[in-house]
């Protein structure tokens, strides 16, 4: 293998990887902050290594040991090494923790425990979802701040004070029990929810998808699903994510590229997932998550693009718009009215959001606007519509759909 592959295949795997060895370390120094710098020195040692030894056979095996063993050599030079590693105990004897908890009050599961931490009341909730995303999800500062919709420099700087709080206030490794955890749920919730939807639309890069986020979210609402049988919206988180996972073999055609929704071959959508999907669905209440559950089950029951239920969506986006007031529910909400009244009613809908300060930079506003426009017969606005969404987005792929539509919309089918 060449030193440019390997280095590619060490990128690949730490990108993947990197969640769990920061988890796994992170039980072991007790800072997240720490433990990521620790991953990031694995990281260097197989970048110096790979190339000229080769790849190892469980590179994301290899990875963890060489941080782990790096963390221990930390943990040994500190002067509190003899009560540290009693406390460290069972981490030190590099056990793999099982893959689901064992029980309701007994989780054994690193990540699960990284994103309790990480969500602690010690943090804003912006801070908590910024951290749990760079940890978790292994996502730059860069796309992070996309799926806030803030300026990178803020979401920097908010990820940097969050470490540092968790280290002064010497936050503990570990998922709470009672009223701490129903507190921190919601928190938790929404950074799961984020991790799937930066793997099932990536913001940067050259690809649209990133299925190991979405794999790493979906497994994790189902473990909490679990933890709190009785919580309703747990339930419509994973219901939600497992609607949208269904769909993902159908999003990307062979080259890669972008499948729009009407377009997707619905009889490869995966129906035991749309099953599960159904069954959470049953257990949620009326909450955020389950309502955009419920909508996107509405997409799941439509034999065909044509056949989708437009005005009980349009009504679900009105409920969920007044449940959690949002300039991006209202634009999903002007797309479902455009379909089920008309392009005309939903262009006035987009319009009224023109100014709204959080959508300045936001590429689906133009995309959408350039859709409708182009629905009317407004051409030549659709086109710059099409052209300003592409210069906005930070994905390769979606670009390219956006300038091919710009160019159609002038030039025609």
């Amino acid at each position: 293998m060449s030193a440019a592959s390997a280095t590619e295949t060490v990128e690949a795997v730490f990108r993947i990887e990197s969640a769990r060895i920061i988890a796994g370390v992170t039980r072991i120094v007790r800072d997240v902050g720490i433990a990521e710098e620790l991953a990031q020195d694995a990281l260097v040692a197989a970048l110096e290594q790979w190339p000229e030894s080769g790849v190892p056979d469980k590179p994301g095996a290899w990875l963890m040991a060489t941080a782990k063993h790096r963390a221990i050599d930390l943990v040994r030079r500190k002067e509190t090494y003899a009560r540290k590693l009693a406390d460290v105990g069972r981490a030190l004897e590099d056990v793999a923790p099982p893959p689901e908890p064992p029980g309701p009050d007994d989780i054994d599961d690193d990540l699960l425990r990284l994103i309790f931490t990480a969500c602690h009341p010690v943090l804003s909730t912006d801070a908590r979802i910024a951290l749990t995303l760079k940890l978790l999800g292994g996502l730059t500062t860069e796309e992070i701040a996309r799926a806030f919709l803030a300026s990178e420099p803020a979401v920097a700087q908010r990820i940097v004070r969050a470490k540092r709080s968790l280290a002064r206030a010497g936050v503990p490794f570990e998922v709470p029990y009672g009223s701490d955890r129903a507190e921190r749920l919601g928190s938790v919730l929404e950074v799961i929810y984020l991790v799937f939807n930066e793997g099932y639309s990536a913001t940067a890069g050259d690809d649209l998808l990133r299925p190991a986020l979405c794999e790493d979210a979906l497994r994790l609402a189902r473990v909490l699903q679990g933890l709190m049988p009785k919580e309703p919206e747990v339930h419509g988180l994973a219901a939600l994510l497992e609607f949208q996972a269904s769909r993902i073999p159908t999003r990307t055609g062979p080259a890669g590229e972008p499948v729009l929704l009407a377009d997707q071959n619905r009889s490869r959508w995966n129906r035991l997932l749309i099953r599960r999907g159904v069954e959470a669905l049953h257990r949620a209440g009326r909450g955020p998550y389950a309502l955009q559950a419920a909508i996107a089950a509405c997409h799941t029951q439509a034999v065909t693009y044509d056949d989708t239920d437009w005005t009980t969506i349009a009504t679900l986006y009105g409920q969920l718009a007044a449940l959690m007031p949002s300039p991006v529910v209202e634009l999903n909400r002007a797309v479902a009215v455009s379909m089920a009244e008309g392009p005309e009613a939903g262009l006035e809908l987009v319009e009224a959001l023109a100014d709204e300060p959080a959508l300045k930079d936001y590429h689906l506003l133009p995309s959408v606007r350039g859709d409708l426009l182009e629905r009317v017969g407004r051409t030549e606005e659709a086109r710059a519509e099409f052209e300003r969404a592409a210069s906005l987005t930070r994905n390769a792929r979606e670009r390219e759909l956006l300038l091919e539509r710009a160019s159609r919309s002038v030039s025609g089918p």
